[in-house]
């Protein structure tokens, strides 16, 4: 299996500078998506910070054998079966601590954090990881899928009955979010693993995308570019800043191809 990959980050046609970041790793099969949180511009250290840490981790741990260790784990949540996916929740970890580290030792990054999503492959499928809002989409045979849950307030009370999904878009507050890396001194990493088939497209994206572009102009997009991954990366980041570009908005593709 190889992977072919491709991603762009957008300021938007709203906000002054970019908190978004994101990290595209060939060597390992391996991709990650931080939008960052936070004032006086900490939001953008945040999910640079993130990416720096993950990517320091995988670099570190490449050729590591001994066993990857975990924080508690919650009870009653399913536990990681794999080593890959134990090091993936690792270097999330990781990149929590040292945010909610920096966070606490400098004022100005009081209350920092970022959401992130990532997606490392291997022979037998994908291991998708997850904290807050960012997420990712899977288009196969001409279907797009959302792969990831958003931990948000919406998301709960639309799992609770509260919303009904149509009610979304006049909620006040519908980018609230229940989880994200930095803002505690524990994070709780959701993971899935997924088994992969030959044209796969994982579309992780912040909800720069995923919020003013609807999955119908999505899925349109990546089957017209489905081959020039950076076109349709700028295709989507186009239909974003159209749709008002509300948000700093970042895609990045990867295609799965035997």
């Amino acid at each position: 299996m190889r992977l072919k990959c491709a991603g762009l980050t957008d300021t938007g046609m709203v906000r002054d500078h970019n908190e978004d970041s994101f990290l595209v790793s060939q060597k390992e099969s391996f991709v990650v998506v931080a939008d960052g949180m936070g004032g006086h511009q900490s939001g953008e250290v945040a999910s640079r910070m993130a990416i720096t840490e993950i990517s320091d981790y995988y670099a570190q741990t490449q050729s590591q054998t001994e066993p990857i260790d975990l924080p508690l784990w919650p009870a009653g949540k399913r536990k990681p079966k794999s080593r890959e996916e134990r090091r993936l929740i690792a270097a999330i970890t990781r990149a929590n601590s040292e945010i909610n580290k920096a966070s606490l030792e400098n004022p100005k990054y009081s209350g920092m954090g970022t959401t992130c999503v990532g997606a490392y492959f291997v022979e037998e499928g994908v291991i998708i990881a997850h904290v807050g809002d960012s997420r990712c989409y899977r288009l196969r045979d001409g279907e797009l899928k959302q792969m990831t849950e958003d931990h948000s307030l919406a998301n709960e009370y639309i799992r609770s009955k509260i919303l009904k999904p149509e009610e979304l878009a006049s909620f006040p507050y519908k980018n609230v979010i229940t989880r994200a890396v930095g803002l505690s001194d524990c994070v709780e990493v959701e993971t899935n693993f997924f088994e992969h088939k030959d044209g796969d497209i994982y579309l992780l994206c912040s909800d720069g995308l995923s919020d003013p572009v609807h999955e119908d102009q999505m899925r349109e997009i990546l089957m017209k570019y489905a081959d020039d991954l950076p076109r349709a990366c700028r295709e989507l980041i186009i239909a974003a800043n159209t749709n008002g570009g509300p948000d700093n908005v970042t895609a990045l593709l990867a295609k799965t191809v035997y």
